[in-house]
C-alpha cells in the first residue's frame, strides 16, 4: 500500500453504488473493505473485482449485517474512512418489507454514526433525494422545507428513516465534532442497476429488450433527472475528500429534466423494440400506500461550490451503456 493510500470500508459496497465505489477506490490503490447482507446487493457485482489480480489481495468481503456489532467494530476501526451505502433499496422494496427498511436505516445508520465516532473515522452519510417528499418546484435546494404524506401512507416510511440519518449525523457532527458528510442522491443509474425494486431505467430497458409493453406508472408525465453511476463516485470520492463538506447536507444529481413517459419512447427507439408503451394507473402497479412526486430536479450548485462537481454524462450515453450492459450479447444500441 503506498503512502498515499487509505482502508476505506463501503456498507452496502456489494451493492449497484457501492460495487462501482469499490472498484474507484481499487484503481487509486486503496484497500477496500466491504459489508453487506445481500438483501439488495449482489455477490455477481464485485465477482469481477475479487478476480481481478491487481485487486484481489486489497479487497475484503464480509457478508454480515452491519448490525452486527462486533464485526462493525473490527471494520470502522481497522479503516480510515466509511462510505455507508447500506439501505433499504427502492420503493417497491420498502412497500414489501416496510419494518425491515425502517429498522436497517434508522439502526443500521446508528450503528455506523456510533463506531465512526467512536474511532473518530470521517463518515459519508449516503441520503436520498426521497427527503425532499411532495415538492414540485424546480430545482430542489438543500435548504428547503421536506413535505411528507400521512403515517398511513409507507411510502413515505423511506422518506421520513433517511430524514432521520441525517438529523443523526449532523447531531454527531454538532456535538462530537465527528467528521460527517451527508450527500442526498438522486435517481443514479448505470450497468449492474436492477429492475427487480422498482428501478424506472433498467426496468423499462429489460422489457424493451424483452419485447414487452414498457409499463409507465400512472400518466407519465412525472419528471426526473438521473446521473450515471460514474458520475456519482466521483460526487461522494470528492466529497469523502474534501475539508469543506464537513457537516454539510449536498444534493449529487443530474440536471436533464425529462418526463417518464418521454424516457419510455427515447429506450423503444435507442433499443429498436417492436414494444409500445402502455400506462399502468398506480393502484394497479403498487396495490396501496403510494403516492408518487411529480417532479424531481436538484439544484447541484453547493456540490458544485464546494467540490466543483458536475455531471459529465448525459443521457443518452447513461442509456447507451445500460441497454448494452443488459443485453444478451453486450451490444451497443442504435444511436
Amino acid at each position: 500500500m503506498t503512502q498515499q493510500a487509505m482502508r476505506v470500508l463501503i456498507t452496502g459496497g456489494a451493492g449497484f453504488i457501492g460495487s462501482h465505489l469499490a472498484e474507484a477506490h481499487l484503481e487509486k490503490g486503496d484497500e477496500v473493505y466491504i459489508i453487506d447482507d445481500l438483501s439488495t446487493g449482489s455477490l455477481e457485482n464485485i465477482k469481477a473485482l475479487q478476480k481481478n489480480e491487481h485487486f484481489g489481495n486489497r479487497l475484503f468481503v464480509t457478508v454480515d449485517s452491519i448490525l452486527n456489532h462486533q464485526k462493525m467494530l473490527e471494520l470502522v476501526g481497522i479503516c480510515h474512512q466509511v462510505y455507508h451505502l447500506a439501505a433499504a433499496v427502492g420503493v417497491l422494496y420498502v412497500l414489501d418489507h416496510p419494518f425491515e427498511s425502517i429498522r436497517t436505516n434508522i439502526q443500521g445508520t446508528e450503528k455506523v454514526l456510533e463506531l465512526s465516532n467512536k474511532f473518530k473515522k470521517r463518515v459519508l452519510i449516503a441520503s436520498s433525494s426521497e427527503v425532499y417528499g411532495k415538492h414540485e418546484h424546480s430545482p430542489l435546494v438543500e435548504t428547503d422545507n421536506l413535505v411528507y404524506g400521512p403515517s398511513t401512507k409507507f411510502r413515505w416510511s423511506y422518506a421520513a428513516s433517511k430524514l432521520m440519518d441525517e438529523f443523526m449525523a449532523l447531531a454527531y457532527h454538532r456535538t462530537n465534532r465527528l467528521e460527517v458528510v451527508i450527500a442526498r442522491l438522486f435517481n443514479t443509474v448505470g450497468p449492474r442497476q436492477t429492475g427487480a425494486y422498482g428501478m424506472v431505467i433498467p426496468r423499462l430497458v429489460g422489457q424493451a429488450l424483452r419485447g414487452e409493453p414498457l409499463t409507465v406508472y400512472g400518466d407519465g408525465k412525472q419528471t426526473r433527472t438521473f446521473t450515471y453511476v460514474k458520475d456519482v463516485v466521483e460526487a461522494l470520492m470528492g466529497l469523502m475528500a474534501s475539508p469543506e463538506a464537513t457537516g454539510k447536507v449536498l444534493n449529487v444529481g443530474g440536471t436533464e429534466e425529462i418526463s417518464i413517459e418521454a424516457l419510455a419512447k427515447k429506450i423503444i427507439a435507442m433499443t429498436g423494440t417492436k414494444s409500445n408503451l402502455q400506462c399502468v394507473p398506480y393502484e394497479v402497479a403498487f396495490e396501496k400506500d403510494f403516492e408518487d412526486m411529480r417532479r424531481r430536479v436538484p439544484s447541484i450548485q453547493k456540490i458544485k461550490d464546494c467540490i466543483g462537481f458536475e455531471p459529465k454524462t448525459d443521457l443518452d450515453e447513461m442509456l447507451r451503456h445500460v441497454i448494452s450492459s443488459m443485453s444478451p450479447l453486450g451490444k451497443s444500441p442504435s444511436r
